[in-house]
């Protein structure tokens, strides 16, 4: 009877609660979700600050190394430019050769001197049409493009010369004067100093876009005068040879001159070997000092020493020109070996900043990576197993249950914290089991097993909740007749098993609805779920005729019997109709045991006067049919 009525009791005594408690809970849960959300809202905000930081920190890292890769690339074009420009003033000085041969010559459309000049001006105009050019810039570079007006200056001046070699090369011989030959010669000079003004300016430009590049641009400007003044040595007493006649002073001035700016040249290239010394450079060095400062100047003082004596030429113009050409290629092999270290060495650093550029970059990238993987490895094994561990913490607190397991992922501290909380929650269980286990002997008879007074009063007490609960019931208090004679004469043992199977049979006998409780010592009350008085008199008198016929034994098995008294009333839950309602019931008890015991009485002043008519003469009635 205790299981069926516990759950009735619960629904209404813990309904408030329940829904009090419902609530709370909903707004934890609220209040976890959105302090969730805020705190992933503001670790996200401080992940993402962190990361930027970083990557400012990382770019400043790598921008000046990507300024040396971007600078050591364009150094490395400007250079290779650089190259085309005094390649093209060596085609220049070099077409000067063949010319000088084709004017020394018969006029001959076929000879080798005609096609060897046709060769070497179409491989400066080609030079001429490459600088001109800027549509092949690599991309992310930018050329140092020489003025358009400059170049056309040095073509209309190549091309005017080159008529004037021409109109020689057809004129016969005999007919040749020395001041038409020296005034062509003089037009390739002009042609080439033309272009010396463009190595000028694409020098200075390089200097102005990078101070690092001045060396190799003086250095390569002064190779390209040594080739330059290294031909006109020569050129400059070609006429007077070509035609037969004495070397006029001034051809000599003019020789002497351009010896005196070679000389000086060649010792301040030598003062620079420091820059670009390599065993190939210093082999074409010592060929220039051999073949040409010895060999080629001592050919060119031969022959002017020759053309003031007055004397004849031991040599005829193409002889000389074929001799001294080969004394000049040192020079030119020395400026084609300097060029190539030139540019191998910015190759070489644009490689080295490409390199250094990747390594920078790899080495940032993995710093944020690892950043990134270690804000990652945080908020997932530490910051959110703390929320975790927060949750679980609230839910333990409000007596929800948590499905939180240890991962092996987790950092050590991190599984000794949820095993703490796994501990915290086995303990919390114990206490919650020895709680349910208080409660339940603070709310039950330990003898019985029945709801004891205080729960009872609680129950019949706290006010009704809900519209399907009435709150209007019936109290019948039933007390053992004669227990303490039970008690002296089989003792308390016996006593005891009185009292428990009085319960046992009490809850045999009552409905799924109604609540038994051990009220006192030998007393027992029964509240019914109902203002039916006359039901509940049935009820208390169905009890009475059970005890009375039960048969009850001692622990040595000797058999007796007892009867019970009962006293019914009827009235309301609540605080204050509660003492009221007893107080009837035990008055109506009382008049149960006055009247000879084994009785059911009821209070009269609560029942009309039908009511207590009928119940009065079924109460009489019963009493003289049953045994005493």
């Amino acid at each position: 009877m205790l299981k069926s009525f516990i759950p009735l009791k619960f629904k209404l005594d813990s309904s408030i609660t329940d829904k009090h408690s419902a609530g709370g809970t909903a707004q934890a849960r609220f209040t976890q979700g959105f302090f969730q959300r805020s705190f992933d809202r503001k670790l996200l905000i401080r992940v993402f600050l962190a990361i930027f930081c970083t990557t400012i920190l990382a770019f400043s890292i790598v921008a000046p190394t990507y300024r040396d890769f971007t600078l050591s690339r364009q150094n490395l074009h400007d250079i290779q430019q650089y190259r085309l420009v005094l390649d093209t003033a060596n085609f220049l000085s070099a077409e000067r050769g063949p010319a000088n041969i084709v004017m020394s010559e018969e006029p001959s459309l076929d000879s080798a001197g005609m096609k060897r000049l046709v060769e070497f001006r179409q491989r400066s105009d080609a030079a001429l049409a490459q600088l001109a050019d800027v549509s092949d810039v690599p991309l992310g570079l930018h050329n140092h493009t020489v003025p358009p007006d400059m170049l056309q200056r040095v073509r209309y001046q190549l091309t005017l010369a080159r008529s004037k070699v021409d109109r020689i090369a057809a004129t016969p011989r005999a007919a040749l004067k020395t001041a038409e030959i020296q005034d062509a010669i003089e037009s390739m000079f002009e042609a080439s100093e033309l272009f010396r003004a463009v190595i000028a300016w694409n020098a200075d430009e390089l200097v102005q876009h990078d101070t690092g590049l001045s060396a190799p641009a003086l250095l390569g400007q002064m190779l390209s005068d040594l080739r330059e003044y290294g031909g006109r040595v020569a050129s400059q007493i070609i006429a007077p040879l070509t035609t037969g006649q004495r070397l006029p002073l001034q051809n000599v001035i003019e020789s002497r001159r351009s010896q005196g700016r070679l000389l000086e040249l060649w010792q301040l290239i030598n003062s620079q070997n420091a820059l670009y010394s390599t065993p190939s450079l210093i082999k074409s060095r010592d060929e220039i000092e051999r073949l040409f400062f010895r060999g080629g100047l001592d050919l060119v003082d031969q022959v002017i020493d020759e053309g003031r004596r007055e004397s004849r030429y031991t040599l005829t113009a193409t002889e000389f020109t074929q001799r001294f050409v080969p004394t000049m290629r040192p020079i030119e092999t020395y400026r084609s070996e300097f060029l190539d270290a030139v540019v191998e060495k910015f190759a070489d650093a644009r490689t080295n900043a490409l390199i250094g550029l990747a390594i920078v970059v790899l080495v940032t990238a993995i710093v944020l990576a690892t950043l990134i993987g270690i804000i990652l490895s945080v908020r997932t094994h530490v910051f959110r197993p703390l929320m975790q561990a927060h949750d679980d913490v609230l839910r333990l607190a409000e007596d929800r249950p948590i499905a939180t397991a240890t991962r092996p992922t987790q950092a050590g501290e991190i599984r000794d914290l949820f095993q703490a909380i796994e501990v915290l929650q086995g303990k919390l269980q114990e206490r919650a089991s020895l709680t349910r286990e208080l409660k339940v002997q603070a709310e039950t008879d330990g003898l019985t097993a029945l709801l004891n007074r205080r729960m009872l009063d609680r129950f019949a007490q706290s006010s009704p909740i809900g519209e399907r609960t009435n709150e209007s019931m019936c109290l019948i208090l039933m007390d053992i007749d004669h227990f303490k004679k039970v008690n002296d004469t089989y003792g308390h043992v016996t006593g005891d098993r009185v009292l428990i199977q009085t319960a046992e049979l009490l809850r045999s006998q009552l409905r799924a609805g109604d609540l038994i409780a051990r009220f006192g010592g030998e007393e027992f009350a029964v509240l019914v779920s109902s203002n039916d008085l006359s039901g509940a008199i049935s009820i208390a008198r169905k009890i009475r005729l059970a005890m009375q016929r039960e048969t009850f034994t001692t622990p040595d098995g000797t058999p007796f019997r007892v009867t019970a008294s009962f006293g019914v009333a009827s009235g309301r839950r609540g605080e204050r109709a509660w003492p009221e309602l007893i107080e009837l019931a035990d008055t109506a008890l009382y008049r149960a045991k006055s009247d000879g015991r084994n009785r059911v009485r009821f209070a009269r002043n609560k029942l009309s006067a039908p009511a207590m008519m009928s119940a009065t003469r079924d109460n009489l009635a019963l009493e003289r049919r049953s045994p005493k």
